[in-house]
């Protein structure tokens, strides 16, 4: 059988790789989207960030993400003060951003945005697995498809994007991937019915609480479920006996806050999920023909809810790439090096808050922060995602930074002790391979 041809292919059903099918449809391009599993399944990475709204207008589809998601104001930090917590309300960003974000099931959102992207014109088709691609050109690649049911069949493509998240499959094939020898870690966590939420106008925040071995999240989600779990280093889940269930529930425990909020919710179906070792990145984002966007490309650790953002948005920009190339081949490389250059600068200035975030100078100032030259309004702006276009936030990341390194000094010796213990950590996992829970 002859192989099916189409202008793109696009391995992977999440949001990276939704954004990109339905917006390159919309430009008249034949594009055939490929899932291996089918909708809805599940998926971690709840909350979503102001920075998504635009993006979902843009995309046509912000009144359907309104209708699924939980209303988030902010995120909220245990605090020593009379009610336990400090909120950063998105409404006191200082750049463009919404005043507000929302959480959703994410089956349910991944769900809808592939259907959006059929709608707008994408070959959208589920249940099919890439399992071999061979380039034979810059604008000729063949992929090799199998279906659920054991059939298979070819693609030829004039251009690929991978979108197939963690599985990275072009970065596995290209030897492209690489972990990251600055930071590791693993999740464990389950939801609970009927867990406390905040009061009043911080009653959809995203919670965040510090322990001794990394943090643990309190996400509010439709039908009053919250969801709950805890990022951990390495050494901590290597401790891990007995049932995954008994181990989660110790492990929330050791944060008396959050263990207050659900000691008398329900774990729903007494079902727990664990994920190994978060972070990694590629050596390129992509070369001819071809382009890595989402989690295919890299995936930092999950503290300020960046994934689905840098999904999305690097999936954005990839198609004025991929658009543009498809027309002019020569402005391929540059438009491709300048598209990496953005998505690395907005994943380092995410990765100094999430590499730091356990040590004890950015605990001290995240419990009591300050707006001098409007510090903390900064740091709300790029909680909401405001990292990649707006002057003022980012040259008062650029400050914080300064204060940070003052701190730092101040406190010398448990600074010192963070960081080589964090280092360590990370190249012990590095090196060593997986942690139990990966196979739990």
């Amino acid at each position: 059988m002859a192989p099916e041809q189409c202008d793109v292919a696009v391995i992977g059903g999440g949001p990276a790789g939704s954004t990109a099918a339905a917006l390159l449809a919309r430009r008249g391009y034949k594009v055939i989207a490929l899932e291996k599993a089918r909708h809805p399944r599940f998926h971690i990475g709840e909350s979503l960030l102001p920075m998504n709204l635009p993006l979902f207008e843009r995309l046509g589809v912000l009144d359907k993400v309104r209708a699924i998601g939980v209303f988030k104001p902010g995120a909220d930090f245990e605090a020593d003060n009379e009610r336990g917590y400090n909120t950063y309300a998105f409404s006191r960003a200082i750049g463009k951003s919404p005043p507000h974000a929302y959480q959703v099931w994410r089956q349910d959102f991944d769900k809808m945005l592939y259907e959006h992207a059929r709608e707008s014109g994408a070959d959208a088709r589920e249940a099919q697995e890439v399992v071999n691609v061979e380039q034979n050109g810059p604008r000729e690649t063949r992929l090799d498809v199998r279906t659920d049911d054991g059939r298979s069949y070819r693609i030829l493509a004039r251009y690929v994007v991978d979108a197939s998240g963690r599985d990275a499959f072009l970065s596995g094939k290209k030897r492209l991937r690489r972990k990251n020898d600055q930071h590791q870690s693993a999740a464990i966590f389950g939801h609970y019915r009927d867990a406390e939420r905040r009061p009043g106008e911080d009653e959809g925040n995203i919670s965040i609480y510090s322990f001794a071995h990394g943090w643990m999240w309190m996400i509010p989600l439709p039908g009053g479920v919250m969801s709950v779990g805890a990022v951990c280093r390495p050494d901590y889940l290597k401790q891990r006996k007995g049932r995954t269930v008994e181990f989660l529930v110790e492990t929330l425990k050791l944060s008396p806050a959050l263990w207050r909020r659900i000691e008398r919710a329900e774990l729903i179906g007494n079902e727990v999920r664990v994920t190994g070792n978060y972070s990694y990145d590629s050596k390129h984002m992509g070369g001819p023909g071809w382009v890595l966007v989402g989690d295919a490309f890299a995936f930092l650790d999950p503290v300020f809810s960046s994934g689905v953002y840098l999904a999305m948005s690097g999936a954005e920009q990839a198609v004025e790439v991929v658009d543009r190339a498809l027309r002019d081949a020569a402005a391929e490389p540059a438009l491709l090096r300048k598209l990496e250059k953005r998505q690395r600068a907005g994943m380092a200035r995410f990765s100094f808050f999430i590499y730091r975030f356990n040590g004890p100078v950015m605990q001290q100032m995240f419990r009591q922060p300050r707006n001098t030259w409007q510090l903390e309004q900064g740091v709300i702006s790029m909680l909401a995602g405001d990292l990649f276009d707006t002057p003022k936030v980012l040259w008062r990341l650029r400050l914080f930074k300064l204060v940070y390194a003052i701190c730092g000094v101040r406190d010398w010796r448990r600074w010192r002790a963070e960081h080589k213990y964090r280092l360590a950590q990370a190249r012990s996992q590095f090196t060593g391979g997986n942690t139990p829970l990966d196979s739990a």
